[in-house]
């Protein structure tokens, strides 16, 4: 019995992998932030002053780029 040994070549990504994909991420990642971002000033506390809402876009940010990084 004769085993061949042939090599596949790899796939190319198609054209949404490469075009369609990275945008619609991108889109929701901002509108994520954003959302996010105005929601921490909706219910702002005098106290807090510019902390609060600085401290929600950069928490925020974190757990989005993690999300969306695979894209």
């Amino acid at each position: 019995m004769m085993v061949l040994d042939m090599q596949t070549k790899p796939s190319r990504p198609r054209w949404y992998e490469l075009y369609l994909q990275p945008c619609v991420a991108e889109l929701l990642g901002t509108a994520l932030f954003v959302f996010i971002g105005c929601l921490s000033v909706l219910k702002d506390s005098k106290d807090t002053g510019l902390l609060q809402p600085a401290l929600v876009h950069g928490l925020a940010l974190g757990p989005i780029v993690t999300i969306m990084e695979g894209i």
